[in-house]
């Protein structure tokens, strides 16, 4: 009797958490349950005289394995819910971004652009290339700033990441990354058009690739005339990832139940450990970063999409030998407190192997997204590079 009582209650609180339109309600909810559960549970336990006077057949009476039973049977219902969390809601400005974006397709699926007129009288064209675990939504705060200068600004979101289409299972490379750049920049009929690359972290290594393909003289190669790197891992030997996500490139037995149990305070002490401590994203900030991750179930292709610290590796040689060889004009804009890239090692060894390019330090408290940290500061230094020649 009490174990069907249990399942009517399991049923309808699965019913009830699935009702739910926002994480923050069903998270009060789920609380909310699993203190009645719990509540409810205590009633089935064995009374304590019974436990005084021995009465109960070792080890677990019944009613004890009852009581387990009804435990689980509240349980799973919320584990699986919470495993089925409907994505959140996007925020007025996540919302006014996506908006103002357009899509193309890529071999069957779906890219997310932004591409806005700027300056009258000049021809200049610049590509945004963000970085992980976001989107071009990185570049909101030097948007505005860009169009300014430049007769076009270009972003997109890779696949896999943003408003982009997030596949899986599918096999997540800087080499495809990089060919829906050029498919991008065909689709925009920018294809004889010398464009500025500007990039951020895992975008480095997406804009290293496309470098590499201009050099060579590969079709359909980009017409590159600047590339501004910044804060990327661009040398294995001077890069340090996040414990979770050397867990979920390396572990594939781990990585399809991280992927799953990653929840938004995971993900905000996880972003929050990369920015400074002066200069952290608001609470509304990290909730639109967030957002841009679980739309599509993004979060879930994580594993897959971390595959890329593996391919730098792989391919030091390929994408570190073009950037020392490469004539296009460089430069480097850091933020010093990067725990992921750290000070002095990695920009000593910038310094050492690619002495053609300039760079900029940043403020010392600076950390790995210098783009939303010191927008001003990262537009002064990208604006005078970009006069240098």
């Amino acid at each position: 009797m009490r174990i069907r009582l249990s399942c009517r209650i399991a049923l309808i609180c699965a019913r009830f958490f699935s009702s739910s339109f926002c994480a923050s309600t069903l998270r009060r909810r789920v609380a909310v349950a699993v203190l009645l559960s719990l509540v409810f549970a205590r009633d089935l336990r064995p009374p304590p005289e019974a436990i005084r006077n021995e009465t109960l057949p070792p080890p677990l009476s019944n009613k004890m394995r009852e009581w387990w039973v009804h435990v689980g049977l509240i349980c799973i219902p919320l584990v699986a819910v919470y495993l089925h969390i409907p994505p959140p809601q996007l925020s007025p400005s996540l919302q006014k971004w996506h908006n103002a974006g357009e899509a193309f397709h890529f071999r069957g699926r779906d890219i997310f652009y932004r591409d806005s007129y700027g300056a009258l009288g000049s021809s200049d064209v610049v590509i945004l290339l963000h970085g992980f675990p976001t989107s071009s939504f990185d570049w909101n705060k030097i948007w505005e700033p860009l169009t300014q200068r430049f007769h076009r600004v270009v972003a997109l979101d890779f696949l896999g990441f943003g408003f982009s289409d997030k596949p899986r299972p599918h096999r997540y490379s800087i080499f495809e990354q990089a060919s829906v750049v050029e498919a991008l920049v065909a689709h925009l009929g920018l294809s004889n058009q010398r464009v500025n690359l500007v990039s951020h972290d895992y975008g480095d290594t997406v804009a290293l690739e496309l470098l590499y393909r201009s050099d060579q003289n590969r079709s359909g190669h980009l017409i590159i005339n600047s590339l501004c790197l910044s804060n990327g891992g661009l040398f294995p030997e001077t890069h340090y990832p996040r414990l979770l996500q050397t867990l979920l490139k390396d572990s594939s037995f781990l990585a399809p139940v991280l992927t799953r149990l990653t929840n938004y305070k995971i993900f905000q002490k996880g972003i929050g450990d990369v920015f400074g401590p002066y200069t952290q994203p608001t609470d509304a900030e990290f909730w639109d970063m967030w957002t841009g991750l679980r739309y599509n179930d993004g979060n879930l292709v994580l594993d897959s999409i971390l595959q890329f610290i593996n391919q730098r590796s792989k391919h030091r040689e390929r994408w570190v030998g073009t950037l020392t060889s490469t004539i296009v004009p460089l430069h480097m804009i850091y933020g010093p407190l990067d725990p992921v890239n750290p000070h002095p090692e990695f920009i000593r060894l910038y310094q050492q192997l690619v002495q053609r390019s300039t760079f900029t330090i940043l403020d010392e408290h600076i950390s790995h997204y210098p783009q939303l940290e010191d927008p001003t500061g990262f537009l002064n230094a990208y604006f005078n590079f970009i006069h240098s020649f």
